[in-house]
C-alpha cells in the first residue's frame, strides 16, 4: 500500500493517538479542492473585480496603487509564490511585504501620499500581529484599502471587513480547506490558487484550463511523491536544504519551514536560491544532509539548477541528493539519488508550480515527524509553536 494510503486508512482511534487524524487527509485532499476554491474567485468575481478597479488597479491614469502582498511565515511564502503573476498583470506595482516587517516599521514602507491596495494573506485570521498591522492602517492610513484572504469565516480579519466595508473586501475559502493541523498544507496551496486567481480575474476561464491541468498532475504526484518522501524521512538524515528559482524559490523557503515546524526542529533545514546558494550557504551541507532542488521548466534557468547539482555532486557534499522535476529528465537521472517528476508539458510555467511541488515537503514533514516519534498534527510537545501564533504583545 502507498504509505500515504496506509496512513489515511488507519482506525480513528489510532489516528488520534498518534496525531494523525488532520495532517495526512489534509495533505492528500489537495488536489480535489482546488477546483472549490476556483469557484468561490469565479463566484465573487464581481465583487472582486469592482474593489480592485476602486482601489485604482487598472486606472491607467498613472495613479495607480502600490499593492502589497502581506502575511507572516507560510503567509509570507504565499505572497511570494504568486508575485510574479500579480507583477505580469499588474506591471510594476506589486511587492511582498510581511507583516511582521509592517507592525515594526510601517512608516518606512508606505510613501506618503500614494494610494495602496494590501491583500493580506492568514490562514485564521487572528494573528495578533496581523490583526493589528490592518487596525493601524486604518486609522492612520485612509488611503490604504484591504482585501484579505483567509480560510476562517469567523476571524478578526474578516469582523473588520465587515465593520469597514467602504475600505475593506474578505474572500474567505471553504471550511475544508481550514486546516486543523499545525503545519498549513491545504491551506497554504489553496490560498495560492487564491493569489493565483486573483492575478487572473480579467480571464479566470483561461486560468481554468492551467489549473485543470494542476489538478491532473496533482492528483497523481501526490502518491508518487508520498512513495519518495517515505523513503527519505526512513534514512534518518539530520538537515535537509532547499533551493529553487523564481517561484520556485518561495516553494525551497516553505518546504524549508514546513520540514523545520513538523519536526519541531529535529531535522535542520535551510532554504536558498539556486545561485544565492554557493555564495556560504553551500558550506553547510555535510554527509547526513539531504539536498532538495527544485528543477525549473524554464531553459535558462534550469541551466543554473543542472550546474548547481553537478556541482555539488561532484564534490559530494550531500549525503542525498533529490529532484523534483517539471517532467522526466534523462540528464538529472544520473545526477541525483531520487527523482520526483511532476510530467507536466514542456510548455508549463514555473509560475503556477508552487501548489504542486510544495506536496513534497508537506509529505516529508508527514513522514520524517513520524520517524521522529512525534504527532504530526501537533508535533511541537513543549508548545513552542501552536496553530494560531501565540498572542504578541503589541506597542503602539
Amino acid at each position: 500500500m502507498n504509505p500515504l494510503e496506509g496512513l489515511l486508512a488507519l482506525p480513528d482511534q489510532e489516528k488520534d493517538a498518534r496525531g494523525l487524524r488532520h495532517t495526512p487527509r489534509e495533505i492528500a485532499q489537495q488536489p480535489d479542492t482546488w477546483e472549490s476554491t476556483y469557484r468561490k474567485c469565479l463566484q465573487q468575481r464581481g465583487e472582486l473585480s469592482s474593489f480592485i478597479k476602486k482601489s485604482g488597479v487598472g486606472s491607467g491614469d498613472g495613479r495607480e496603487p502600490i499593492v502589497f502582498l502581506v502575511g507572516a511565515g507560510s503567509s509570507d511564502y504565499i505572497g511570494r509564490s504568486v508575485v510574479d503573476l500579480f507583477r505580469r498583470a499588474w506591471p510594476g506595482l506589486t511587492w511582498t511585504v510581511p507583516s511582521t516587517d509592517l507592525l515594526t516599521n510601517m512608516e518606512r514602507l508606505i510613501v506618503p501620499g500614494r494610494d495602496y491596495l494590501w491583500i493580506s494573506i492568514s490562514r485564521s485570521g487572528d494573528s495578533s500581529e496581523g490583526v493589528a498591522v490592518l487596525e493601524k492602517a486604518l486609522a492612520v492610513h485612509p488611503r490604504i484599502r484591504h482585501l484579505v484572504v483567509s480560510c476562517n469565516r469567523d476571524g478578526q480579519m474578516n469582523q473588520l471587513c465587515s465593520e469597514n466595508p467602504d475600505k475593506m473586501l474578505a474572500l474567505v475559502l471553504e471550511e475544508k480547506v481550514n486546516d486543523q493541523g499545525l503545519a498549513m498544507t491545504s491551506s497554504f496551496t489553496n490560498m495560492v490558487i487564491a493569489g493565483q486567481c486573483l492575478a487572473h480575474l480579467g480571464d479566470l476561464e483561461r486560468y481554468r484550463e492551467t489549473l485543470e491541468q494542476m489538478i491532473g498532475i496533482g492528483r497523481k504526484f501526490v502518491w508518487n511523491a508520498a512513495e519518495g518522501a517515505a523513503a527519505i524521512a526512513a534514512m534518518d538524515y539530520s538537515q535537509v536544504c532547499f533551493v529553487g528559482a523564481a517561484p520556485l524559490a518561495a516553494v525551497a523557503t516553505e518546504s524549508a519551514l514546513k520540514l523545520l515546524e513538523l519536526t519541531a526542529g529535529k531535522v535542520h533545514t535551510m532554504s536558498e536560491s539556486v545561485l544565492g546558494f554557493r555564495h556560504g550557504p553551500m558550506s553547510a551541507l555535510h554527509t547526513n544532509a539531504v539536498f532538495a532542488q527544485y528543477i525549473s521548466n524554464d531553459p535558462r534557468r534550469q541551466s543554473y539548477d543542472l550546474d548547481l547539482l553537478k556541482e555539488i555532486g561532484r564534490k559530494s557534499l550531500a549525503g542525498l541528493m533529490v529532484a523534483v522535476t517539471p517532467r522526466p529528465m534523462r540528464e538529472i537521472d544520473s545526477l541525483a539519488d531520487h527523482v520526483l517528476s511532476l510530467d507536466a508539458p514542456a510548455s508549463f510555467q514555473d509560475e503556477y508550480r508552487p501548489p504542486l511541488d510544495v506536496m513534497f515537503a508537506q509529505l516529508l514533514g508527514l513522514f520524517s515527524s513520524l520517524q521522529a516519534g512525534l504527532k504530526p498534527d501537533c508535533p511541537s510537545p513543549n508548545g513552542a509553536i501552536s496553530r494560531v501564533v501565540s498572542h504578541v504583545q503589541i506597542y503602539s
